[in-house]
């Protein structure tokens, strides 16, 4: 499993390689610059997963050079392209996507903003130069531990869309005992209001007096999935912690309420894994 190294500065253009998908491409040396997919530069710019970029472009708020623009649309370092009135500043220079992992505490929304004035896990993350922080996934207000974020939509979409099956694992303390009878029940799947769920895998792990914890793990991401499941067996979930996602494990020493960067190795592996 891959863990989080410490605050990390990037290195240099020169010194990447070419190997690792989700790269941006270089054009600017190029005396005939090369063209690419404006909503897959869209989305590594961070304005959210190709779906939602492909969504923005068909609604008539992104133009090239002053002009409407086409899902098809094809872009270079030369074309000026704007969301509304505001200028996005497309990467054509090589560089991996950037990655920070936080310990979610309680207590915090997983959104920008919150009628109620509740803390966000936006306020937490550093400033950014291009694009915008993307949650990889979300947590519930009541659920803690591993949340990730990224700069690349791409990378997100990739992690989260349920074709690719990233797992999930979470510690869960429940109120009550499952039996060996349920909890094959639990592993077979079980049916939900928005179709049948199921857990990948599931363990005892301990517990004593009214409370028993187990280890689960899941390859989606459904609002609240872990606690629909368990409640679909008459079972209130009273803690649950995210200590995984895909290749990315929480480390011990993070803290709740910390972040940390993963390092340009790290990243590297975890995109060629997810090629």
């Amino acid at each position: 499993m891959w863990t989080a190294a410490r605050w990390h500065k990037p290195s240099s253009n020169a010194a990447r390689s070419n190997q690792y998908p989700f790269r941006f491409m270089s054009a600017a040396s190029q005396p005939h610059p090369t063209t690419h997919k404006l909503h897959k530069l869209l989305a590594q710019a961070g304005l959210g997963s190709r779906r939602s970029v492909e969504r923005l472009i068909r609604s008539g708020q992104v133009t090239v050079n002053g002009r409407i623009a086409a899902v098809g649309t094809r872009v270079s370092v030369n074309d000026a392209v704007r969301v509304n009135k505001r200028v996005i500043e497309l990467r054509f220079l090589p560089e991996l996507a950037r990655v920070i992992i936080y310990n979610k505490p309680e207590g915090e929304i997983v959104t920008r903003s919150d009628p109620q004035g509740r803390p966000s896990v936006f306020d937490r993350l550093p400033a950014i130069r291009f694009g915008r922080w993307i949650s990889i996934g979300r947590l519930d207000y009541n659920t803690l531990g591993l949340l990730m974020f990224t700069n690349s939509g791409e990378l997100a979409n990739h992690m989260m869309h349920p074709k690719f099956e990233v797992e999930r694992e979470y510690a869960v303390r429940i109120r009550g005992e499952l039996s060996p009878g349920q909890m094959q029940q639990l592993r077979r799947g079980v049916e939900l209001e928005d179709g049948q769920a199921k857990f990948e895998r599931l363990e005892f792990t301990g517990g004593k007096g009214a409370n028993r914890w187990y280890r689960v793990v899941v390859k989606e991401g459904r609002k609240r999935l872990v606690r629909r499941v368990f409640e679909a067996l008459g079972f209130t979930v009273s803690r649950l912690i995210r200590l995984r996602f895909g290749e990315i494990r929480l480390p011990p020493r993070l803290k709740r309420g910390q972040l940390l960067e993963l390092s340009q190795k790290e990243i590297a592996a975890i995109l060629k894994s997810l090629a």
